[in-house]
């Protein structure tokens, strides 16, 4: 089940890096920034998303562990009520903060004008994109991890062909520049989410239905800890790249390089979370909640071995690794450093990752989502003090520090098994 979702998520992750590099070969070092700069509040809408996305799992994987499958068609259905209302707020209410959003990041006028053009047409998009994420969680709910990656290799290779011609333009298709861009993410996702409601719909497993108000609410209640989870997250992130940049270009492009690096087992963790978050709402449905442990352990003992060979590579490799991505001595050797620090942490971040997912999957979110968010927040206070320490040691520092921690507090309260009361 894990693995389909792990490709899914490395051809995302393709695209965003093939979408990059168009933006910074075709448009310049400004539309760059004005693009990574969106891109911190789209993680953030995005984790909005992520109600929807975590809830209708949980609660569709106990209907069909139930053997309910018509009840799981109709909550299905009040999830995509969820998705839309969801993105349609946001549409309207965004436009009212880009002048604030662009203020918090500290860019220039031209960087800020570039920014909200791309996340201005990005955002339009949120029903869709939100849709699709109520598509994907209804399949995983059953166990289909399979349509989902089928559906995502089609549209990501749409993605890859439009990208370059929306951009840079040919023919009677016009430059749109940083808008192109977010087009090319925004058509390709729109499709796979109708064509995702037409499968669900064939294969019995989406009924249109007027909504279940008590339901959607529950699905929102279950999603709603760990969407505000990675709204911290994201906005904390934010917050750290101001205390980042008073320490000189070579150092926000190592914690960017560093991310990237890390992205390998976060990956992985992402879909083998995805998929154990499924096995333990079905299981729990059944009546088989040991089953539901081991497969939180064994997920996290496969992630923790991947952790376990990045960690090397950081060690030995750190230098290779970071020149991958940049030529400057500069930015390699502080990029070394972030790898070698952080090292230790990639031991524990496919434990985080896969263990709160499992406990979503249980409908359990609330407890780790103010454990996992009262830890990211040390990072600021903690941060900031350990910057005027140590310079940028003390802040990454830091960020290793914390990421192991949410490590090992996920798994105490996976062992400590709360989650295996929860009724959703």
């Amino acid at each position: 089940m894990a693995l389909p979702a792990v490709i899914a998520n490395l051809l995302m992750t393709a695209f965003h890096n093939v979408d990059t590099f168009w933006i910074g070969r075709t448009l310049g070092a400004q539309s760059l920034a004005a693009v990574t700069g969106a891109i911190f509040w789209v993680w953030l809408v995005i984790s909005i998303g992520e109600m929807v996305s975590i809830g209708l799992d949980a609660v569709v994987a106990r209907r069909h562990g139930e053997r309910r499958p018509a009840d799981a068609a109709l909550t299905g259905n009040d999830g995509f009520i969820l998705a839309l209302l969801l993105g349609l707020g946001v549409v309207v209410l965004t436009p009212f903060a880009f002048g604030w959003l662009f203020r918090m990041l500290g860019t220039d006028a031209a960087v800020s004008d570039i920014g909200r053009a791309y996340l201005g047409t990005y955002l339009l998009g949120m029903p869709l994109i939100f849709g699709f994420f109520a598509v994907d969680a209804t399949f995983r709910g059953k166990g289909d991890t399979r349509t989902p990656l089928q559906i995502l290799a089609v549209t990501t290779v749409l993605g890859l062909v439009l990208d370059p011609l929306l951009i840079r333009g040919v023919g009677p298709v016009p430059a749109l520049g940083v808008r192109g861009a977010a087009l090319a993410t925004l058509v390709p996702r729109g499709l796979g989410c109708v064509a995702g409601i037409v499968l669900l719909r064939r294969r019995g497993m989406l009924t249109w239905a007027m909504p279940r108000w008590n339901i959607v609410g529950r699905i929102a209640r279950v999603g709603a800890p760990a969407a505000l989870t990675g709204v911290a997250f994201s906005a904390i992130y934010v917050l750290l790249t101001r205390i980042t940049t008073q320490f000189g270009t070579p150092a926000l492009a190592a914690l960017g390089l560093g991310f990237r690096i890390e992205s390998v087992v976060y990956v992985v963790s992402v879909g083998m979370g995805a998929a154990t978050a499924a096995i333990v709402g079905q299981s729990i449905g059944a009546g088989d909640t040991p089953r539901a442990a081991r497969a939180g352990w064994v997920a996290t003992g496969v992630v923790s071995a991947v952790g376990a060979l990045m960690a090397l590579a950081s060690l030995l490799f750190a230098e290779e690794l970071a020149g991958i991505f940049s030529t400057d001595p500069a930015v390699v050797a502080e990029a070394a450093r972030y790898l070698r620090i952080a090292a230790f942490s990639q031991l524990f971040l496919g434990a985080e990752v896969v263990l709160e997912s499992a406990m979503g999957g249980a409908g359990w979110t609330l407890v780790p989502m103010l454990c996992s968010s009262a830890i990211t927040l040390l990072r600021l206070p903690v941060g900031a003090w350990a910057a005027q320490q140590w310079g940028t040691t003390g802040l990454w520092w830091t960020l290793a520090l914390t990421a192991s921690a949410r490590g090992v507090v996920m798994m105490v309260l996976w062992g400590w098994g709360r989650w295996r009361s929860v009724r959703v």
